[in-house]
């Protein structure tokens, strides 16, 4: 069983037991955490996908630490100007680690807004 989930703001792919890196988190070390914002269920062959998200799926994870990652270097140049610039950057991660997914839902629905609503009850007088 795998859920695609939303997860400040990037997409993954998770299994149970699998330990992921993402952007940091708040909570301790230690600490219980559920993302409500599952977009596709995949439980062997039977995929359910959300409309934007699963009604009732979650996926419960534990955090293990909070560390930075490897350093990335940015370098910028202009030939023949004597222009030269190095930059460094150390991205802040969570560690965690997947240890439930549950789901029992359905996909749950984007609103109609105003437009969208007049619009169907003209074409329903019609």
């Amino acid at each position: 069983m795998y859920a695609i989930v939303d997860i400040a703001g990037q997409q993954f792919k998770v299994e149970k037991d699998q330990k992921i890196f993402v952007h940091r988190l708040e909570g301790q070390e230690g600490a219980q955490i559920t993302f409500d914002k599952v977009l596709l269920l995949d439980n062997e062959g039977d995929v359910k996908v959300g409309l934007p998200t699963i009604e009732g799926a979650s996926v419960s994870a534990k955090i293990l630490s909070h560390l930075k990652g490897d350093k990335v270097l940015v370098f910028k140049k202009k030939r023949r100007k004597g222009y030269q610039k190095l930059n460094g950057h150390r991205q802040f991660l969570t560690e965690v680690q997947i240890e439930e997914i549950s789901g029992s839902g359905k996909p749950k629905a984007k609103r109609a807004t105003k437009k969208a609503a007049s619009k169907k009850e003209e074409q329903a007088e019609e």
